[in-house]
């Protein structure tokens, strides 16, 4: 893993985050996906974050994502998730009707750390690979 600077500091901070649609229903499709990869590259722009891989199902979006130390892990979920919902709210109403009017996410989620003991092949592998079918994750990586 490289090392980053920003002032006064270095460091090398990785998380692995999946993310939940609310009622895990089956709503990502490949439209919605290419989608929220336009969306991260945006967010990539704005914050000191760096997408290394995002997968999906149908119900839910795993990323691995690099982020300063000015922001906490749970602070990174919520600018991804809030981030992410917005648009596609806006990019696709009938969403909104399938959600009951609600929240795209479900409240929470789960993050891992990836660092030295734990590299990030390995957890990209592990994104790769998740899920009840091998062929049904879909993985994009950004460069």
């Amino acid at each position: 893993m490289e090392v980053k600077y920003a002032c006064h500091c270095s460091y090398r901070i990785r998380y692995h985050m999946v993310f939940v649609i609310k009622y895990r229903k089956n709503l990502i499709i490949p439209q919605i996906f290419e989608h929220i990869k336009s969306i991260c590259k945006d967010i990539e722009k704005r914050y000191y974050l760096h997408f290394d891989a995002i997968g999906y199902e149908e119900n839910h979006m795993h990323i691995v994502v690099e982020g300063a130390p000015r922001y906490s892990p749970s602070r990174i979920m919520q600018i991804c998730k809030s981030i992410i919902a917005i648009p596609i709210f806006k990019q696709f109403p009938k969403i909104r009707e399938e959600l009951w009017g609600g929240e795209f996410w479900s409240d929470g989620g789960h993050i891992d750390t990836v660092g030295d003991g734990r590299g990030l092949d390995e957890v990209k592998k592990y994104v790769k690979n998740q899920g009840r079918n091998i062929e049904q994750l879909n993985i994009f990586e950004f460069i």
